[in-house]
């Protein structure tokens, strides 16, 4: 029998803030990491790639040591990590030591969210799972919407010789003001650390959809192609987002002449809200249409915008940029959920492999980087339309076994599985 934790839901709805504000920060900072560290596009494409590199890299051993030790430990390895490289960048922010503090937070942003979908199960209880998993993603989306103002806020404060922005400014080594918001989070990290210790964490009984697998089980997914099929629509979805989200600031400045403190931080900044919009609106479509029509739906508009935010005025660039976020919005829940309907066991090992395509984020953005250096960063962004092109053919190929339940199906199957919180909360 389980028992709600309302304390533990608060914790991790805090934790998904957390989660949010820091990742989604480093879009924003590029243009000025490429200003201060004077980098090519293609150094400068590094840093995501080594941030989202470490989702590749333990999305599967996080899932496995969630089962060999539990959720206390994995918070705590998790937060050890993030705290140990925000302290590296507050002590010695030079583009090495970025690099690897990125790699080393990554492994501890995708341990917390392995770790936080069974948790948030067990502690609200399985009848309101979807309610918590939903506010976790609009909490998500919320945090990704305030940090890069946040980031504008200080360095328009700074630029305008605000009294409270200097002085901000004056804790952070050298020149380098942005490195402030790393001194907050070693803080954080602290913080969070001492209430995992403080609080009581909920024994985790996971369910089989839960389990990393064996690795007898891993050999047969990778052997199908449907499972590598969804694993390269991962790949491309969390591509297009990070290339999005990372390269825009710099792109609007670059051909547009705008500020990436001001425009391109708010146009990131709207790109993340208006996904949390397109995630509720989503939802409801989902409940009338066929997953595969709204995926297709969707992915056309995506490419249109792009089309627009790439060829369109510096009037119009921005809100399509930001208009991009909201069509992007439903494409990672459908295929994850397309890719668990579409095999009838082993739903845990399959999340894990899927989960590992994340490391698309890092791929895309340091390939855009690199063909940005050799064609500019309009040509270079224009591999999205590939990217969101394979996305829109899987709903064409697509064949779940169980189809999402809509209002006219409503006496059709769905799958039930705790494994379908991952469509809800990524990242």
């Amino acid at each position: 029998m389980q028992h709600r934790s309302p304390t533990v839901i608060v914790y991790i709805l805090c934790v998904w803030f957390v989660i949010s504000f820091v990742t989604n920060l480093i879009g924003p900072l590029m243009p000025i990491i490429i200003d201060d560290f004077h980098l090519s596009l293609a150094l400068a494409g590094v840093l995501p790639f080594s941030f989202f590199l470490a989702y590749g890299v333990i999305s599967i051993p996080a899932g496995m040591l969630v089962e060999a030790r539990g959720p206390r430990t994995t918070l705590l390895s998790a937060f050890a990590l993030n705290f140990l490289g925000c302290v590296a960048i507050a002590a010695a922010p030079t583009y090495a030591v970025v690099i690897g503090s990125l790699f080393v937070i990554g492994l501890g942003m995708a341990m917390l969210q392995v770790v936080i979908n069974p948790l948030m199960r067990t502690a609200g209880g399985d009848a309101h799972f979807a309610f918590f998993s939903v506010m976790g993603q609009l909490i998500f989306g919320l945090a990704s919407f305030l940090s890069p103002l946040a980031f504008a806020g200080l360095m328009q404060g700074i630029d305008a010789g605000s009294g409270w922005a200097t002085a901000v400014a004056k804790l952070a080594p050298g020149n380098l003001p942005w490195v402030v918001f790393y001194d907050a989070f070693v803080l954080i990290f602290v913080l969070t650390i001492a209430l995992t210790l403080a609080i009581r964490i909920p024994v985790v009984e996971l369910k089989e959809d839960e389990r990393a697998g064996q690795k007898e089980v891993y050999r047969k997914l990778l052997g199908d192609k449907y499972a590598r099929l969804f694993f390269l629509g991962i790949v491309a979805y969390v591509g297009t987002e990070q290339s999005l989200a990372n390269w825009m600031s710099q792109f609007l400045s670059t051909y547009h002449g705008l500020s990436p403190t001001v425009d391109g931080a708010r146009a990131v900044a709207w790109f993340w809200g208006l996904m949390s919009v397109g995630c509720l609106c989503g939802l409801l479509l989902l409940k009338l249409l066929d997953s595969r029509v709204v995926l297709t739906l969707f992915s056309v508009l995506a490419i249109a915008c792009i089309a627009v935010a790439l060829f369109g005025s510096s009037s119009i660039a921005p809100q399509a940029f930001s208009a991009a976020g909201f069509f992007l919005s439903v494409m990672f829940s459908v295929i994850f959920s397309l890719a668990l309907n579409s095999v009838a066991s082993h739903h845990g090992a399959l999340s894990g492999i899927l989960c590992t395509g994340i490391l698309g984020g890092a791929l895309l953005p340091l390939l855009v980087g690199m063909l940005g250096d050799w064609i500019g960063l309009r040509l270079a962004l224009t591999v999205l339309f590939v990217c969101v092109g394979y996305i829109s053919s899987i709903g064409l190929w697509a064949k779940p076994l169980v189809r999402n339940e809509t209002l006219r199906l409503r006496r059709r199957p769905i799958l039930d599985s705790p494994a379908d919180s991952m469509l809800q909360s990524r990242r």
